[in-house]
């Protein structure tokens, strides 16, 4: 093998998806950094991959990757390897890839399963322009909703309810598909505007929530009144903002209808 940083992808559920390159690399490079070594090792077992490892996760990259770059300079091969996936996505890895990038060091790549992408086909929505977002974070969401078009998640089972009640109240009109257990025997997309998979019991496993594009269609006044009145309990400003925010009506215009609304309210 030449000399180099090897970025290798595992299955993140079903091992039948452990790419033959990928395999092979892991049995011949002198050295795997993997984010968990205990999870590695029954990756290992069951595809008799005997070659030595070393942890290298967000916890100790400070200190393992001048050690790792330094062996890459002396000619060493090692591999990169996450927990399932691709490294770097959401994952550890891209420090390490910069890190070589940096010093001259050749890096190459062995492709592996994505959940993101894979939950992104199965969803259905558009996929000519996606953002990933990486975890949910519901602090970002609003600013997040300003991505009209299809945008991606990853979220864990014991959050997953909440997250649909926040995008009820923040995108209701945009669909999302709760994709859990991708590659698994349980795989599952489950589609629907957030409003009403708040019914749902909660999906359990491993979660993407893929978000479709904001509808392009202009919105009925029976539509906005809706809304309207579902954020009037804030103050008129700020909920001015809202209204043109989740409806793509003017500020000026979304003023006026809050100001109505409370004067009709009067």
């Amino acid at each position: 093998m030449q000399s180099g940083l090897y970025i290798v992808g595992t299955p993140i559920g079903n091992l039948s998806d452990m790419s033959p390159r990928a395999i092979e690399t892991l049995k011949n490079v002198d050295l795997i950094a993997a984010e968990d070594t205990r999870v590695f090792a029954k990756l290992a077992t069951h595809f008799d991959i005997k070659t030595p490892r070393v942890a290298c996760h967000e916890h100790n990259e400070r200190d393992v990757v001048p050690e790792l770059i330094e062996k890459l300079q002396s000619g060493m091969t090692i591999a990169a390897v996450s927990d399932a996936g691709m490294p770097g996505i959401s994952d550890p890895g891209f420090r390490l890839v910069r890190a070589a990038r940096a010093a001259g060091v050749p890096v190459y790549v062995v492709p592996g399963p994505v959940a993101a992408i894979s939950a992104l086909v199965l969803s259905g929505f558009p996929t000519d322009r996606f953002t990933f977002c990486g975890f949910f974070d519901e602090k970002k969401l609003r600013d997040d909703n300003k991505i009209r078009h299809t945008i991606i998640y990853y979220e864990s089972p014991n959050r997953i309810m909440s997250t649909i009640a926040a995008m009820a109240r923040v995108m209701p009109e945009r669909q999302i598909a709760i994709v859990r257990e991708i590659t698994k025997i349980h795989e599952q997309a489950i589609i629907g505007y957030p409003a009403d998979l708040m019914r749902i019991d909660a999906p359990r496993g491993e979660i993407v929530v893929v978000v479709a594009p904001a509808p392009e269609h202009k919105m009925s006044d029976s539509e906005i009144t809706e809304i309207v009145n579902d954020i009037s309990a804030v103050s008129t400003k700020t909920a001015a903002a809202d209204l043109a925010r989740r409806t793509g009506i003017s500020k000026k215009e979304a003023y006026r209808r809050m100001l109505d609304k409370g004067e009709m309210d009067d």
